[in-house]
């Protein structure tokens, strides 16, 4: 394999943040740059990436003070639904499709969520954009 087309994964989540889309295929282009020897491309590739963002969430895991309750932590979720296709003759059998979650745990202790969610969305897109590319290049010798 000496080519991959990554395709732009769309938010379709319900909470849309405008940047994600964009932030998320660009942080995979950048893995599979520095993690392999592939050649990304817009045309025909040995191999091609799809997907959309399908949820993001943010829940609180931790109550405080059940007379007033108050979340002491909370929770950033990410799902991703993912389509790889290995187009090299005798390889199909790796292409797959699957749903990728990732999450990472915050407090609000002083800080508003808009100050950290570019770093709490950045932190998740690593696990994230890590679990597709060993889940498709993991067998590679």
């Amino acid at each position: 394999m000496k080519t991959i087309r990554i395709s732009l994964f769309e938010n379709n989540a319900q909470l849309v943040i405008p940047y994600l889309s964009s932030q998320f295929t660009e942080d995979f282009k950048e893995r599979v740059r520095t993690q392999s020897r592939l050649s990304i491309t817009q045309g025909d590739a040995d191999g091609s990436f799809e997907g959309r963002i399908t949820d993001y969430d943010i829940k609180p895991i931790s109550i405080q003070d059940n007379a007033k309750p108050i979340a002491g932590a909370n929770r950033l979720t990410i799902t991703v639904m993912v389509k790889y296709v290995n187009n090299i003759k005798g390889h199909e059998k790796d292409s797959f499709e699957q749903s990728f979650s990732a999450f990472t745990d915050f407090s609000l202790a002083g800080q508003s969520l808009q100050s950290q969610e570019a770093a709490l969305i950045k932190k998740v897109t690593v696990q994230l954009t890590e679990n597709i590319f060993n889940r498709a290049f993991a067998q590679w010798k």
